[in-house]
């Protein structure tokens, strides 16, 4: 799936998302902010200037997105990205209102829209994760100049083929590869549970 067809799922099938942020004690803050817009490369919200929400944009210039659609966790595709935003302005703001016509029943006229303005979530990662299947599929991307960070589990060659890590695995997605065993790290739940049982240290954790 590319990145921008992620974006559409936060903008169309989600829309209204969990921002978090950090306030100027360094604590978490988390609000539900709609995606207005997307491109290949970058989402786009609007904010009230006078709102913490601008300020702690401004501030930290940092903020991290959850969504999920679905009605149910088996029924669930959730899609989480963080990365740098910056305020683009308000020269987007009539192609927003086009696209998202009940934003016309708040800000009603052109006067009341001075107090918006636009972000950018321009460069970062992120991550879709797919429970509609089992095992889940989990896949990682990027855009901007981010690269995606390696995270979760995988097997070196300290394994012995002990076996006592699938028998741990709850979703099954260790696999024998030769002698020794591999991760499926797209069905990987990151339970941890092979990481722990391993008496041969043969699980690195990233």
């Amino acid at each position: 799936m590319e990145t921008k067809e992620v974006f559409e799922i936060l903008k169309n099938d989600i829309h209204s998302t969990v921002f978090a942020v950090v306030d100027e004690k360094g604590l978490p803050k988390t609000c539900v902010i709609d995606v207005m817009l997307c491109d290949e490369n970058s989402i786009y919200f609007i904010t009230a200037k006078g709102k913490k929400f601008y300020e702690r944009l401004v501030d930290k210039g940092y903020v991290a997105i959850s969504g999920m659609t679905g009605n149910d966790t088996l029924s669930m595709i959730a899609v989480s990205v963080y990365g740098k935003v910056r305020n683009v302005g308000t020269g987007l703001l009539p192609r927003i209102f086009k696209e998202n016509s009940y934003m016309e029943k708040i800000y009603k006229n052109e006067a009341s829209r001075t107090a918006l303005t636009i972000f950018q979530l321009y460069t970062g990662e992120g991550e879709i994760f797919d429970l509609t299947q089992i095992p889940p599929v989990r896949k990682a991307f990027s855009f901007g100049d981010c690269e995606v960070s390696p995270v979760g589990y995988s097997i070196n060659e300290n394994c012995t083929g002990c076996r006592k890590c699938i028998q741990k695995c709850p979703v099954e997605c260790i696999e024998q590869c030769g002698k020794r065993f591999t991760i499926k790290t797209d069905n990987c739940i990151r339970c941890g549970n092979c990481y722990e049982s391993c008496d041969f240290r043969a699980v690195d954790k990233r």
